[in-house]
């Protein structure tokens, strides 16, 4: 039975949420003024409350817009009878340990589409610079450990991805995580497949359009690619949000760079299974070609 720590007549902290708390404020330098550490300290005092079985409340999130420059409306575009939307929805709720999942919008026709399928939704600011900061708006409203975010135009998504980034949170001190895969021949130098270089502990140590690492003495390195399925504490999205848009962020339009750039660690999983993010025509038609084979 976990020690609980008693804050006031309000709030109760177990151990578990006690260290968590100190690892945002020793362990890092970014977590901002006292009066944003007390507010963090009382946000995981009231996750005590609001606990599932395996002991980590989360629950994901999925932005979704129809501003998309390269393929516009595209999360309402059909694959093989469903929609991209649809699909991404279906395979996120799959995953049983997510305690919910909501689609995050701007747009009032994915909205009333969702609500037409039963679908949980949130209409969500137009202002929002990208998913990162629409998964925010939620975190405010929403009590959890744990914030998951996956984009709606991830179609192949599975719940084994949202497996392998909880079991990564699992641990207190990460305070985001992500996704990584062998990359395919194909992809190493192609600039819509993100790639990732990580430490010898799995940390993040950058994420480009580039080839990276750069086999200048064709030694054979691993290419892995990043997916773009992220997992969060509360206590970095209100760091990521209270930041400005970042250099690197702003050259590679890689909405993660502002993390890494501003000190916050990005700790990275491997999966097996790859996905397609669809942003073109072409990437529509590979999807649909994967789905029929299956």
């Amino acid at each position: 039975m976990p020690q609980i720590i008693g804050i006031g007549s309000r709030h109760a902290l177990t151990v578990a949420d006690l260290s968590l708390a100190l690892a945002s404020q020793i362990g890092y330098t970014f977590w901002g003024t006292a009066l944003e550490r007390i507010d963090s300290l009382l946000h995981i005092a009231n996750l005590a409350q609001n606990r599932t079985l395996d002991g980590m409340k989360a629950i994901a999130a999925i932005p979704a817009r129809l501003a998309s420059t390269r393929l516009p409306r595209k999360v309402l575009r059909e694959i093989a009878g469903e929609t991209l939307l649809g699909r991404v929805y279906s395979a996120v709720r799959a995953c049983p340990r997510l305690e919910q999942v909501i689609i995050a919008t701007d747009s009032d026709e994915i909205l009333q589409l969702a609500r037409h399928n039963g679908w949980d939704a949130q209409l969500t600011s137009a202002a929002h610079r990208n998913g990162t900061e629409r998964v925010h708006e939620l975190a405010a409203l929403i009590a959890a450990d744990v914030y998951v975010n996956v984009q709606g135009d991830e179609p192949l998504t599975r719940p084994e991805h949202i497996v392998s980034l909880l079991d990564l949170m699992q641990d207190p001190w990460v305070q985001v995580g992500t996704l990584k895969t062998p990359a395919a021949p194909e992809d190493v130098s192609n600039p819509n497949a993100v790639k990732v270089v990580t430490d010898l502990s799995g940390r993040a140590l950058y994420f480009s359009r580039a080839t990276i690492p750069h086999d200048r003495d064709r030694t054979g390195p691993r290419y892995f690619t990043h997916l773009g399925v992220y997992a969060y504490r509360k206590a970095a999205l209100d760091r990521y949000c209270a930041l400005p848009e970042s250099p690197l962020e702003r050259s590679e339009r890689l909405e993660q760079l502002r993390f890494l750039e501003n000190g916050i660690p990005i700790h990275v999983a491997e999966t097996p299974y790859d996905t397609v993010r669809v942003d073109t025509e072409e990437d529509l038609r590979r999807v649909e070609l994967i789905l029929r084979a299956r």
